[in-house]
C-alpha cells in the first residue's frame, strides 16, 4: 500500500533552501519516491497558510520512514534548517482498487 509525505512549506531563505533542493532528490530516489505535486498554483481554504505544497508518494510507509531517517535525507535537512518553516506529515494511502 503506498504512503505519502505531505509537506507544507514557506521558504524564508531561498539561497539556503536551494541547497536542500539540490541534494534531497537523491534521498527520495533511493527510497522509491515519486513527486505527485511540487509547488504550483494552490489555494488555502482552511488552516494555516504556506507558500509551497509538496506531495510525495512512496511504495509503503516503511520506505517513507526510512527515507526520512536516512543519512542522505538527514544531510539534506541540514540545508533547509533555518531556511523555511515546514510541516511534514506521513500518511498511509488507500489500498489500490482493481475492478
Amino acid at each position: 500500500m503506498p504512503a505519502y509525505w505531505i509537506a507544507h512549506i514557506t521558504v524564508t531563505d531561498p539561497a539556503r533552501y536551494a541547497g536542500y533542493q539540490a541534494v534531497a532528490p537523491a534521498a527520495f530516489a533511493a527510497h522509491g519516491a515519486r513527486f505527485l505535486a511540487r509547488g504550483g498554483d494552490h489555494a488555502t481554504v482552511e488552516g494555516a497558510t504556506f507558500d509551497r505544497h509538496v506531495l510525495i508518494e512512496f511504495p509503503d510507509m516503511a520506505a517513507a520512514r526510512a527515507c526520512y531517517a536516512s543519512a542522505e535525507y538527514t544531510a539534506a535537512r541540514a540545508h533547509r534548517t533555518g531556511a523555511c518553516v515546514a510541516m511534514i506529515v506521513m500518511v498511509d494511502g488507500l489500498p489500490v482498487q482493481t475492478d
